[in-house]
């Protein structure tokens, strides 16, 4: 059984629930929002999330791609070259994450608009 599906549970009938078992977490949404502007390697997500381990991070991505959030593409080439990107599952998350991004920056009293939120905008 897969960690996702051991996770979810069948009896939810919630859909906030059901929902939030999917994308909830720490780290989540972070990923999803730093995928918004596209193809990502794990580098680059690695340097662009703060406070979060290597592992984790590892754990996290694996998770969603279970859930088919994101996908992982493996290059065969040395030094190995991962890129990870949403799918479209996890880009129909992309309006909600832009709004809590806005309620986030009101709410710390902030003006300026971050640059993935402009590529959110225009999606």
């Amino acid at each position: 059984m897969k960690k996702s599906e051991k996770n979810i549970h069948t009896d939810t009938i919630c859909a906030v629930d059901y929902a939030f078992q999917r994308i909830g977490g720490k780290h989540k949404g972070r990923v999803i929002y730093h995928l918004s502007g596209g193809i990502k390697r794990y580098g680059e997500l690695r340097r662009s999330l703060t406070g979060i381990t290597a592992k984790m991070l590892t754990q996290v991505l694996r998770e969603m791609e279970e859930d088919e959030l994101v996908s992982r593409k493996v290059y065969l080439e040395v030094p190995p070259r991962v890129e990870y990107q949403l799918t479209e599952t996890g880009k129909e998350l992309l309006p909600f994450i832009m709004l809590l991004s806005q309620w986030g920056r009101k709410q710390m009293g902030m003006e300026s608009v971050c640059e993935n939120e402009l590529v959110m905008s225009e999606l």
